[in-house]
């Protein structure tokens, strides 16, 4: 017979022989143990708990709920500075949150598709780029961050670009950027919420965050979308 393994066991395998004079039955009533059967009617039968379990919750139900923005803002400064030290440079850790924002909007958007297609008896899915971005600047910003964002602007110099301007961007108020990363944008994380946002859509584009502060809004920040050759076409096409 294969012995326990100590560090499993409550009694070593040299300690078996001498406590066997401590079972109910050899002892003395005053160290007798009370049987399982008593030790339950004492303590009776636990009850489930009546708090429902995260994954049962409706989906639906959750729609206007907050999270907290302190736990968010020292979540988020733990993602940074966690990237930071694995990183050789600004370009790889704007990199590297672009890509943990990629992972969130693929989840924001498979949330917001589902939402629809369950309230709505006939869901409508955006095949156009101007009503897309106009959903991603209303309703995407207002999932993530609880509003919608400040302005919509096309580029007078490329057709392929367009921006979303943000003056107050909740991700960047409580990070305190060093002096020689004062070009570091961490909202490359909203950046790349938007571009999974856009590749789910069948609008494949390129998005970068910009700073583009003002003395009114110290912290504004430029979304700007580069779309790629084959969404122009498409929309010459559909015109």
């Amino acid at each position: 017979m294969q012995q326990p393994h100590p560090r499993f066991s409550v009694l070593s395998g040299s300690s078996l022989s001498s406590t066997e004079h401590l079972s109910p039955t050899a002892s003395s009533t005053r160290f007798s143990l009370p049987s399982a059967t008593s030790i339950n009617t004492a303590l009776g039968t636990p009850k489930p708990s009546l708090r429902p379990n995260i994954y049962d919750r409706n989906l639906n139900k959750t729609r206007a709920s907050e999270v907290s923005a302190s736990a968010f803002a020292f979540l988020f400064s733990e993602v940074v500075q966690y990237t930071q030290k694995r990183v050789s440079g600004i370009n790889d850790l704007e990199r590297r949150l672009n890509t943990l924002g990629y992972r969130a909007g693929t989840r924001v958007l498979e949330l917001m598709v589902w939402r629809a297609e369950s309230s709505s008896k006939a869901p409508k899915r955006e095949i156009r780029f101007l009503p897309a971005l106009m959903s991603i600047h209303t309703q995407v910003w207002r999932a993530v961050f609880g509003r919608p964002a400040d302005a919509i602007e096309k580029s007078v110099e490329n057709e392929d670009e367009y921006m979303i301007i943000d003056n107050d961007p909740p991700i960047e108020r409580h990070i305190s950027v060093p002096k020689d990363m004062n070009q570091l944008s961490c909202s490359s994380f909203t950046a790349g919420v938007v571009e999974a946002v856009l590749d789910g859509l069948g609008l494949p584009a390129r998005v970068t965050a910009h700073h583009t502060p003002t003395q009114q809004f110290p912290l504004r920040t430029t979304i700007l979308i580069k779309l790629d050759k084959s969404v122009l076409e498409r929309e010459e096409i559909l015109k």
